[in-house]
């Protein structure tokens, strides 16, 4: 085996470094007409042979470019283009140790005479503007690669083991097929779903809206979009996948999606459903395909949650159902439409844990708790989009949406605090019911007029929500306290609460410029009023009547509550091909106002005036690197549960007391971000830091009675901090034709400083942690693919008064990924993870993670038989431990378990040649 094994490695380096011919070409570029150098034109070789790409680069801000590298052709042919010029080619013949110095090289305007043959660039990459473009053909893939498979072999491009995108280090927020959205403008859908054969170039930019693109505004510098461009004959024809499996323990999972493009007329469809906490779609897939994303959450299980729709993953076993249909076309000459609905279902049942350590002033406190919780939640949601474009100076934009949701669930909580002797002081159970429905609509409308030559427009949005809710709560409790004055109260209440939402928001902008195209003043104004309907009615149950009878004052409510905000602003916008600068200054105008039946002597009327200012700029150092910067302060209002001044005792452990008196938080926010990448050498560095540092932070006063039962209020208070920043290298060595290896090195940083108020007196807590992460990956095209990583977690809380509770946090995780194709039908792929915790007490400390599966290629590539072993050890754990200003908790919940599952999945694609539509028949 030895012996094998060394003869197999001799071979891959023969192969390697045999017949190689090393070579460094440099040279100048400049413009013919006028001398001057030329920047981010496109140097790249090309074998004589077959015209594969050998390497290429970039010129720099001084016209200077250098290509090295090894090539097994000693035939091979260099070409330069530039955007506006003829593109410039030479014949090069390779030696042992060629070096070749071109000296400067003049490009020509360029030309098109009538007659002329015209060499169409080959460049594998042009910089047009803010735009990257990437030619396809240039870049190597498997057979039936997808467009995620092409986005991997880009420069400065990362895609991760969610699909996530990013291009140094800025996150792709927006996908564009020709243009135009695709599922929302989805990532993740376009890039698994569309085959690389049918894309003809990737083009990247700053994210814009569409309205910043119709009138030429910069971009968001931190979000990236790409736009997909499809060769004109496989605009046209059938796409999609379906797939299905049954596994041990009862699991199973579905999932299919069919597309129909027809040039400006797109229609797609997809359901899922499963047991086994995956949503069936990826997080993308699913996040902006239908206008959604605006609260989010995503655990590193590879679950989540959008605007209160719960996908996979998490804590607990979840069973998904999904479902949607997505409609776009053109009617007329500027008239678009995009229309969307979706489904979403969830079943969950969960288990979970918690050990606090509570620090006082005094003393400490123990509290051990177990949660168990089952939900049921339905959601429909329905939204279109409608681009009107009046002629080529005048948008119009209208974006309505319906959603409505159903949920379901019921919880059963036991608690018990021990003081710092381990005797039990109090024990609390509850249990709650409750049932909801929810609707939601809403519908934006823009309006965005071009006036003039010079850069000059107005913009009107007008912004309309209307949301309604209804709820039907049943809680009971028992809460026991032991001591010296032992008692017991029990509580059964049932609870209706009505809350509603009328919100009502304008903007007006009007740019006005100082500078043609360079310099301009935007004048604007905002308006925000959201008038809220809250009436609860909550009844104790009555032992003689047997029906929740009893009206409780404490718990109930009956209240309209006004928040209207008034902002007149001015902002300076600077722009030119390296610099981007703003400056904005706003007076906010915000008013509070209530109406209380239940208690109408209580008014909370407040008015805030206050400054928000928010200033940034961008500079372009050259095509390679740019840096960016960003200071806003804002001021956020108390919400109404922390000024209302009477006391929320659902929870008698828990008392809880609004403070009117509260002021608004000053929020001080600095960005900046800076990215480079060489193109010569392959090599990627980015790093960012983002800082908030708050005044008249709101934040719990609690006191503590020795029963160890608790009164909470709210304060301000000032010096609370949050800081937070990241850092990647990464560098691609290419060791030949179809062997590489990717480094990368990352690492996160975080430092936060957060308050409380515990029996009069006041603790601080900063927490700052370190996240460092390695990654090496192995490379062999077709054949293999190893990924190992290493990251270690190190977190740090000091306290300000009880210094003999710092402490100091360790997690270590391994993961190894890897993928093989040997024999060609057949992928074996791993996914294997181990984490160690040893601080955590009371739980696992270590566990190992090991998924693997293997697929078989059927049907001529287009179908797949897969076995997949989920938790392959039966180690899967979720054990973590955290720490706030007050308490450290260790915590663990249901995970799911080891499972086995046999699988079938078609992709089936008829975007052929010349819109040739071929017929598939296909079911599961």
């Amino acid at each position: 085996m030895k012996k094998l094994f060394f003869i197999f490695t001799l071979l891959l380096t023969n192969s390697i470094f045999a017949q190689s011919y090393p070579f460094k070409i440099t040279g100048t570029i400049n413009s013919e007409k006028d001398k001057t150098t030329i920047e981010a034109a496109t140097v790249h070789l090309e074998k004589v042979k077959d015209s594969a790409i050998v390497t290429y680069t970039i010129s720099n801000n001084k016209g200077k470019f250098s290509l090295e590298g090894k090539s097994f052709n000693k035939d091979v042919k260099l070409f330069i283009s530039y955007v506006g010029m003829d593109s410039y080619s030479k014949s090069i013949q390779l030696d042992k140790t060629s070096s070749l110095n071109l000296g400067t090289i003049f490009l020509k305007e360029e030309s098109n005479l009538l007659g002329e043959v015209v060499i169409q660039s080959r460049a594998p990459i042009t910089i047009k503007k803010d735009t990257l473009e990437f030619n396809v053909k240039s870049f190597k893939t498997k057979k039936d690669a997808n467009v995620e498979d092409l986005l991997k072999k880009l420069p400065g491009v990362q895609v991760d083991e969610d699909g996530k995108i990013t291009v140094n280090g800025k996150e792709v927020n927006k996908i564009l097929v020709n243009g135009k959205p695709f599922f929302g403008n989805d990532p993740s859908i376009t890039t698994k779903n569309l085959t690389k054969d049918i894309i003809e170039k990737v083009q990247i930019t700053d994210t814009k809206s569409k309205s910043e693109a119709f009138t030429g505004e910069k971009g968001d510098a931190n979000n990236k979009t790409i736009n997909l461009t499809i060769k004109k004959e496989n605009n046209k024809g059938w796409f999609g996948r379906v797939s299905g499996g049954t596994g041990t323990d009862k699991r199973f999972e579905g999932a299919a999606m069919v597309n129909r493009f027809d040039n400006n007329q797109r229609f797609s469809i997809l359901a899922s459903t499963n047991n086994i906490n995956s949503p069936g779609f990826s997080f993308g897939e699913i996040q902006k395909m239908f206008g959604g994303g605006g609260n989010v959450w995503i655990n590193r299980n590879g679950g989540f949650s959008i605007n209160g729709r719960r996908f996979g993953g998490g804590s607990g076993i979840i069973k998904s159902k999904t479902a949607g249909a997505t409609y776009a076309d053109k009617y007329g000459k500027g008239f678009d439409v995009n229309a969307n609905y979706f489904y979403s279902g969830s079943t969950s049942n969960n288990e979970s844990k918690s050990n606090r350590e509570y620090t006082l002033p005094d003393r400490r406190y123990f509290s051990y708790s177990t949660t168990t919780s089952d939900d049921e939640n339905h959601n429909h949601s329905f939204d279109t989009d409608f681009d009107i474009e009046i002629d080529s100076t005048f948008l119009i934009n209208i974006k309505p949406s319906f959603i409505v949701n159903e949920r379901e669930g019921s919880s059963r909580r036991q608690e018990e605090s021990l003081d710092e002797d381990n005797i039990l002081t109090n024990n609390y159970v509850s249990s709650a019911y409750s049932k909801s429905l929810a609707n939601n609509f809403q519908n934006r409308l823009d309006i965005t007029k071009k006036l003039g030559a010079k850069g000059s427009f107005i913009k009107a949005t007008i912004t309309n929500r209307i949301d309604k809710a209804d709820t039907e709560e049943i809680n009971k409790s028992t809460i026991e306290v032991f001591g010296n004055n032992p008692s017991t109260e029990n509580r059964d209440q049932k609870s209706t609460i009505d809350n509603n939402l009328m919100g009502l928001t304008t903007r007006l902008v009007y740019r006005f410029p100082l500078v043609t195209k360079k310099l301009f003043l935007d004048t604007k104004y905002r308006y925000q009023r959201d008038e809220r309907e809250n009436k609860e009615n909550t009844f104790d149950f009555n032992n003689t009547t047997l029906q929740y009878s009893d009206f409780n004052t404490d718990l109930s409510s009956d209240f309209t509550y006004n928040d209207i905000t008034k902002t007149p602003s001015l902002e300076l916008v600077y722009r030119t091909k390296k610099w981007r600068l703003n400056f904005q200054t706003g007076f906010v105008n915000r008013t509070l106002e209530n109406n209380d039946k239940l208690r109408p002597e209580l008014s909370l009327q407040k008015e805030y005036n206050n400054l928000d200012l928010d200033a940034s700029f961008r500079y372009q150092f050259d095509s390679k690197a740019s840096i960016y910067f960003d200071y806003n302060l804002s001021n956020n209002s108390p919400n109404i549960s922390q000024i209302q001044p009477f006391s929320d005792v659902t929870n008698p452990s828990n008392i809880v007391t609004g403070n009117p008196n509260l002021k608004p938080t000053q929020n001080h926010r600095v960005y900046m971000n800076f990215n480079k990448f060489n193109w010569q050498a392959r090599t990627g560095f980015w790093f960012y830091a983002n800082g908030t540092l708050y005044k008249n932070q709101v934040i719990t006063n609690t006191s503590i009675s020795d029963d160890l039962v608790r009164t909470t209020t709210y304060e301000n208070t000032d010096g609370g901090y949050d800081i937070w920043g990241g850092a990647s290298y990464s560098k691609k060595i290419k060791l030949d034709s179809i062997t590489s290896i990717n480094l990368r090195a990352r690492t996160n940083i975080s430092a936060n400083k957060n308050f409380n108020i515990l029996n009069n007196v006041k603790e601080g807590a900063k927490t700052t942690s370190l996240r460092p992460n390695f990654r090496v990956t192995l490379d062999w095209n077709k054949l293999a693919m190893i990924e190992t990583s290493y990251e270690i977690s190190f977190s740090n809380t000091k306290y300000d008064i009880n210094n003999n509770q710092n402490q100091n946090f360790t997690r270590h995780s391994i993961n190894i990924r890897t993928k093989t194709n040997v024999p060609k039908k057949l992928e074996w792929r791993n996914d294997i993870r181990y984490t160690y915790n040893p601080n955590v007490i009371g739980f696992n400390k270590a566990a190992w993670f090991w998924n693997a599966t293997l697929v078989y290629s059927v049907l001529k590539d287009q179908g797949s038989i897969s076995l997949k072993s989920y938790d392959l050890l039966n180690q899967n754990t979720n054990a973590q431990r955290r720490a706030t200003s007050n308490y450290i908790e260790d915590s663990e919940s249901t995970v799911l378990q080891q499972y086995f599952m046999l699988g079938f999945s078609w992709k089936f694609n008829s975007l052929g040649k010349k819109g040739k539509i071929r017929d598939h028949n296909f079911h599961f």
